[in-house]
C-alpha cells in the first residue's frame, strides 16, 4: 500500500498537467496577420530571429503564424 499511494498520486499530478499543457500553448498561440492588423499593429520581419512579429497594437511582440 505504502508504494501504490506515491505512484497514484505521481499518476494523478502527471494527468492533471498533461490535460493543462494544451490550454497554456492554445492561449499563447501565434496570431496571423490580419490579426494582428485589425488589432492596429503590423507585420514585420525580424531578421535576428528569422521570423515575422506584430509590431504595436492589440498584439504587439507576438509571433506571426
Amino acid at each position: 500500500m505504502r508504494t501504490r499511494l506515491p505512484g497514484l498520486i505521481a499518476a494523478v499530478m502527471l494527468a492533471a498537467l498533461g490535460a493543462i499543457a494544451p490550454a497554456a500553448q492554445a492561449a499563447l498561440s501565434d496570431i496571423d496577420g490580419d490579426t494582428c492588423v485589425s488589432g492596429g499593429g503590423t507585420v514585420e520581419y525580424e531578421s535576428t530571429k528569422g521570423s515575422w512579429i506584430c509590431v504595436d497594437g492589440k498584439h504587439n511582440g507576438k509571433p506571426i503564424d
